[in-house]
């Protein structure tokens, strides 16, 4: 297989960036105070569906669009690729089939269904997200979208980072949040290729991504239980190479004090920004002392948050 190169992250900026929105990357100066560092935050909250997935759906659909007009597509997702997929497919005119977990935030439920997609719901773990899966790609003789594990994901998705690096010069390091890989793994791809740091971000609930890079071996995650839903997946293969190669380290941050963060950029920011988002900025405020003084990207992976199950379970 073809690995990527951050002229294929280019190329894919090229082929998607008229569909897209250009996020915008902001600044906060009491942020930068209590970090002791200047953080630039590319906001993906502010990406069609509310996440950066929409870059590698919508990339993944006109690469394949171009090769073969499929009949469908389908994928398993806890929310934000679902969502993007539908999206990216009802703008195609292809159907998509979307197999959800059972336990996946309403809010990302009714914007799936809004997109036009059939919903299928699931037992919330891997092997019923497979095998469900499975039964209705051989229904439908859908074309399966993988969430991560793809080089056409992963190339648009590392276009977040390349508009980062267009527009703040000098970053010392880029942080990002991991859960199957495909943000991480496109942004350490052009990241590195500038000469910039790269450091993955995860919970200390979740994390298969660290001991899978310490391990030098993939392991799957098993009894996940975080708050940050959106990284509720195991390492993809394919993404475990690029991290492995690529990435600098993977730091880890507590549910608490990712929650924490999350405070502090609603208040602070007053933007909205889901949990596997706030895990990035918990990452920096955890390692203050090795951070100080630098220049560092941040990438907000999304704000898709269903604000009454959230609030009502931890703002207490």
């Amino acid at each position: 297989m073809k690995r990527l190169t951050s002229r294929d992250i280019e190329l894919a900026h090229k082929r998607i960036s008229r569909y897209i929105n250009r996020t915008p990357v902001l600044n906060s100066r009491a942020i930068n105070s209590i970090a002791s560092a200047e953080i630039f935050f590319k906001c993906e909250n502010f990406q069609k569906v509310g996440a950066f997935k929409y870059r590698g759906a919508t990339n993944a659909m006109i690469e394949l669009m171009e090769s073969e007009r499929p009949k469908a597509v389908a994928t398993h997702s806890s929310g934000n690729h679902a969502q993007a997929l539908a999206l990216a497919a009802n703008k195609q005119g292809i159907p998509a089939y979307i197999v959800m977990p059972s336990n996946s935030p309403k809010v990302k439920v009714n914007a799936v269904k809004q997109y036009g997609a059939e919903i299928t719901f699931c037992e919330p773990n891997l092997e019923a997200r497979e095998s469900t899966l499975n039964t209705i790609v051989d229904r439908t003789n859908a074309v399966f979208i993988h969430p991560y594990n793809r080089n056409d994901i992963i190339a648009g998705q590392g276009t977040a980072c390349f508009e980062l690096v267009e527009e703040i010069d000098d970053l010392d390091m880029i942080i990002a949040p991991v859960g199957g890989g495909g943000l991480l793994s496109g942004t350490a791809i052009y990241a590195k290729s500038k000469g910039i740091a790269v450091y993955g971000a995860e919970p200390k609930s979740a994390d298969d991504a660290k001991k899978s890079i310490e391990a030098k071996r993939l392991i799957p995650s098993v009894s996940l239980n975080t708050i940050c839903d959106g990284l509720l997946t195991s390492l993809g293969e394919l993404n475990f190479h690029y991290i492995q190669k690529y990435v600098d380290d993977i730091w880890l941050s507590s549910d608490e004090d990712t929650l924490s963060a999350m405070r502090l950029i609603y208040e602070r920011m007053k933007i909205v920004i889901e949990p596997s988002s706030a895990v990035a900025l918990a990452a920096v405020l955890n390692n203050k002392e090795v951070l100080e003084g630098k220049k560092i990207g941040i990438i907000i992976s999304g704000g898709n948050v269903d604000l009454d199950s959230f609030f009502n379970s931890y703002a207490k």
